[in-house]
């Protein structure tokens, strides 16, 4: 089976057994602020195991994208990778251990059309220690010898939060025996395999205190070679830890499941590693079409290769390879290099891969002509890769481009830091104290003749700079050396903090105090209504159930049914008031903390609310309305953006408020001022048309299969809501759709209630985020009419009609400009004369010349002109120039190259001048400056000057 075959057959195989196919979610877990990535294929699942969402069905499957910072520096041996595709079977609640096992082993051993067919004996098992079920259910149930079911601790076979409150449970894994050949070289082989008994009773001896003991021979989970190869971990979440570690059971225990795509293949392909399948060859052959070098020829023989520094010729392939694939993914999913998070891991990987693309040299831009094969290979099964390809080759192009620019601008930085370690001076590279690198150590390294590791790994971490390359220029130029202990210690030190961000239990927890209401689901009913009669069924006073609450108190109310819409999507929730026959409370907001529950936030401002109470739910209904118009605005602008910049547009947030909308979306760069009117353009042109705006609800499957836009991280349930902007008879046909949505909020009935949309501006929000901002209905009229009335205001001052207002703006600013010029050329014709008056006053100190005094200068650019003319007339001289600007005491000094040599240091001189002053400063050797706080203390700091240069002489 090719990769693709596998990927359709797992998928083929569940829904054959009563699983619902799911899409792949992005690789950004856009509503999991826990996660960087989606790191596995339960992600996108956590809130159906946590009872936040009803899923579309109990029995799911996905073959999940996935993507670990965790591995990135060991990518490019046979096995490690970043990007990877996770194939899983998931039980919310349904089935449980037995049919978990049993599917598993059926699919893989299986011979029927469409199953794997792996050889049975060569099927290991592993279980929790403890798991005595999960043992039994395999000897028994499904038949495998006790020989091959082995059982681990915890660090091997139990998943779930450490020390936090959430689900967890045991796991099981399915292992497959590449043969004793695999541990030739690696392991000792002779030694045999060690028994299941022989395992169990050397980590119950551990567990118990007794001494770690040397496992000796092979076993499934054997770190000494390669013989075993994990294919599937079944994981039972059957427990629920509270914050104590006590565990109960849990009353639906479910399933989860992960096997890697890439691992299935190498196995059922029969080949040494994943770089050999069907899933890279064409990658690779990619890169060695590019660099001309050949691969295979130490793909089987140096497979250990774990360091970042490794140069042979198949492990550089295969970090070109591994990285293109995976940053074209990235970039089709919305992330675009920067220097934070997301975008900064995408940054680490493209570069890595361009250094080891100039390994094989490569001295030209070629990560495009990579990702092209990596798109050719993958576009079948992800077409978003052709439909963002020029968007992926912009940002790869511009990426590679940047880290030209990046080593020209990190040279310098290391060029200084060089020089200190060789010949040290004050002050510091600032780059030694962004290291973490102090003086002493400064003053070791230099013993050692060595570059320090953290700055090392800062050059790597910030610039780009491989350590070879900073090792290789410090060695040839001036004979030192990377500290390569230090580096890897601040490299392990990056990683560990990269494994703890990407952790995917610290948010499986359980909001208890929502559920322990007992009030069930919420009916919404408040699409087409703003008032609804209903009936009280749960109050919360501060995180508590009470039966009731009288005026003044802050409450939640639960309602049978409500006509306030819960904050989600984007929009905010509804305000209003809650009637009853014996008070009132006023509803600040509405949300809906656990699935299906919405809850009425505020205060009983009349009388008492209880349990069971008749009351009445009114929304406010501008203020929904409002908010309504803003919510089908930014749907407008979604399909607006993706028309005219590209269909790499994806929402990555929004809000829809009553005054105004803001929608966050993945893009390059800053839109043009043309690009902001296109997108304003066309979503009014919509408006004017009057689309009208219709919705329906149906399977989250149906509604992605039908051309829906979707976004997984907003946590889709069984149904869902399609929201249609069109026109004309073909209003139910997707082609003539110019907006087709999952969406739960509410909407205009068609796009003219929308009034107008007004662009206020767009903006980077960083990590390759933009966000536009705009403003429709009574907001966008509000502006025209402050914007219409401060023109009239601006034209009366000006005396002059509206449309001849930029004529006449023109002719003030040019009219200023003209004046400033003539008046820079004033003060710089008095400054000329200043300068000459201190020429008259030059003095000598001990064979130097120095020129120090005040000055009449209104800028720093003002002294610094002075400054380089005293420097031209004089040829070689201190010179020390001050003025008070704005009310406070500037100074400027200078240096001329002669002079530097001897001792003299321009920002030593104006660091120390400042003290006078109650300041401080510093600079270069040849020009400084520096301020302070006391005015009145300038011509103090100007007289010590003198001092100051025969002091620097004597040094």
């Amino acid at each position: 089976m090719d990769g693709d075959r596998i990927r359709n057959a797992f998928r083929s195989f569940f829904e054959e057994r009563g699983h619902q196919a799911m899409p792949s979610a992005s690789l950004i877990p856009a509503g999991d602020p826990t996660l960087l990535f989606t790191s596995a294929g339960m992600v996108p699942f956590k809130p159906f195991f946590m009872g936040e969402q009803t899923p579309p069905r109990r029995r799911l499957t996905s073959c999940q994208k996935s993507f670990r910072t965790t591995d990135i520096d060991e990518v490019g041996d046979h096995k490690h990778l970043t990007f990877f595709e996770m194939l899983g079977n998931f039980s919310i609640g349904d089935y449980f251990k037995r049919d978990a096992m049993a599917f598993a082993w059926e699919l893989c051993t299986g011979q029927g059309a469409g199953q794997f067919g792996l050889p049975a004996e060569r099927m290991y098992v592993t279980v929790h220690l403890d798991d005595d079920e999960a043992y039994a259910l395999w000897r028994d149930h499904i038949g495998v010898p006790p020989e091959r079911i082995y059982r681990y601790g915890n660090s091997d076979n139990w998943w779930g939060p450490a020390g936090l409150e959430g689900p967890t449970g045991p796991c099981s894994e399915l292992h497959y025996d590449g043969g004793a050949e695999k541990g030739v070289g690696q392991h000792r082989v002779t030694d045999g395999m060690m028994t299941p008994d022989e395992l169990t009773a050397m980590l119950r001896s551990e567990a118990a205190g007794g001494p770690a003991a040397d496992p000796g021979g092979c076993h499934p989970n054997c770190d000494n070679c390669e013989r075993f190869v994990e294919l599937w971990n079944l994981v039972f979440m059957q427990f629920y830890q509270d914050l104590d570690g006590v565990r109960t059971p849990l009353p639906a225990p479910s399933v989860d499941t992960g096997m890697g795509l890439e691992r299935t293949a190498a196995v059922l392909q029969g080949k040494p590693n994943v770089y050999e399948t069907d899933l890279f060859r064409p990658i690779i052959d990619a890169v060695c079409g590019i660099t001309g070098r050949a691969y295979g020829s130490d793909a089987d023989t140096n497979t250990d290769k774990d360091t970042d520094t490794d140069t042979d010729t198949d492990y550089a392939i295969r970090v070109v390879a591994e990285h293109a694939r995976a940053a074209a993914f990235l970039i089709s999913d919305g992330v675009v290099p920067s220097n934070s998070e997301r975008g900064y891991v995408l940054r680490r990987i493209i570069r890595r891969a361009i250094r080891y693309g100039r390994q094989l040299g490569l001295d030209r831009p070629f990560m495009t002509e990579v990702a092209d094969a990596v798109i050719a290979r993958f576009a079948a099964a992800y077409p978003a890769l052709t439909e963002n390809r020029d968007f992926i080759r912009r940002v790869i192009g511009l990426e590679e481009t940047q880290f030209l620019d990046n080593i020209r601008h990190g040279m310098p930085l290391l060029e200084d830091i060089l020089h200190y370690i060789k010949a040290p001076s004050d002050p510091a590279p600032a780059l030694l104290e962004t290291a973490g690198v102090d003086a002493g150590a400064s003053d070791a390294a230099r013993a050692a003749a060595a570059i320090p590791g953290p700055v090392a790994f800062v050059l790597y971490d910030t610039y780009g700079f491989p350590p070879e390359l900073v090792d290789e220029i410090g060695r040839r130029e001036y004979g030192l050396a990377v500290d390569m202990d230090g580096f890897n210690a601040a490299m392990d030190a990056k990683r560990e903090r990269d494994r703890a961000g990407h952790q995917i239990t610290g948010s499986m927890e359980i909001v208890t105090a929502y559920e322990n209401l007992g009030a069930g689901r919420t009916a919404f009913d408040g699409y087409g209504r703003t008032t609804l009669e209903s009936r009280i069924v749960g109050i919360l006073r501060d995180g508590a159930a009470v039966g009731h609450a009288t005026r003044g108190e802050s409450v939640e109310i639960v309602l049978a049914e409500t006509c306030f819409y819960a904050e989600g999507g984007g929009q905010v929730g509804d305000r209003g008031v809650i009637s009853g026959p014996n008070g009132r409370a006023q509803v600040d907001d509405t949300q809906s903390p656990v699935a299906g529950l919405i809850v009425h936030r505020g205060m009983v401002s009349d009388g008492d609310l209880a349990l069971g109470d008749a009351v009445t739910a009114q929304v406010e209904s501008e203020r929904r309305r409002d908010a309504s118009r803003n919510h089908s605005g930014t749907h407008l602008l979604h399909a607006a953006l993706r028309s005219v910049l590209g269909p790499h547009v994806r929402q990555a947030g929004s809000l829809c408020a009553p005054g105004r909308l803001r929608f966050d979306f993945n893009h390059v760069g800053a839109m043009t001022p043309d690009e902001q009117l296109a997108v304003q353009s066309l979503a009014n042109q919509q408006i004017r048309a009057n689309l009208s705006v219709t919705a329906r609800e149906t399977t989250y499957t149906d509604a992605v299969q039908d051309g829906a836009l979707a976004f997984f991280g907003d946590r889709y349930g069984d149904v869902v809501r399609v929201v249609s902007m069109a026109g004309g008879v073909d209003a139910a046909d997707a082609a003539a759709q110019f907006s087709f949505e999952v969406c739960g909020g509410t909407h205009v009935q068609a796009t003219g209630e929308v009034g107008t949309l007004v662009v206020l501006g767009e903006s980077s929000i960083g990590g390759g985020m933009r966000r536009i901002e705009a403003m429709t209905g009574r907001a966008a009229e509000e502006l025209f009419v402050q914007q219409s009335a401060t023109l009239q205001s601006i034209a009366r001052k000006l005396q002059a009609p509206a449309h001849e207002l930029e004529a006449r703006l023109d002719a003030y600013m040019a009219d200023a400009d003209a004046l400033r010029r003539r008046l820079a050329e004033v003060e710089r014709s008095g400054l000329r004369n200043e300068a000459e008056s201190l020429l008259g006053r030059v003095r000598e100190v001990d064979g130097v010349k120095l020129v120090a005094g005040a000055t009449s200068a209104h800028s720093v650019a003002a002294l610094r002109e002075m400054g380089d003319y005293l420097k031209q007339r004089l040829d070689s001289a201190v010179i020390a120039l001050g003025a008070v600007i704005d009310g406070s005491p500037l100074l400027v000094t200078m240096v001329t190259p002669d002079l530097t040599g001897r001792g003299l240091h321009a920002g030593h001189i104006a660091r120390d001048a400042a003290k006078l002053m109650g300041g401080g400063g510093g600079g270069r050797p040849e020009s400084a400056q520096a301020g302070g706080r006391q005015p009145e203390r300038l011509g103090a700091a100007l007289d010590s000057v003198v001092g100051l240069v025969r002091a620097g002489l004597s040094r």
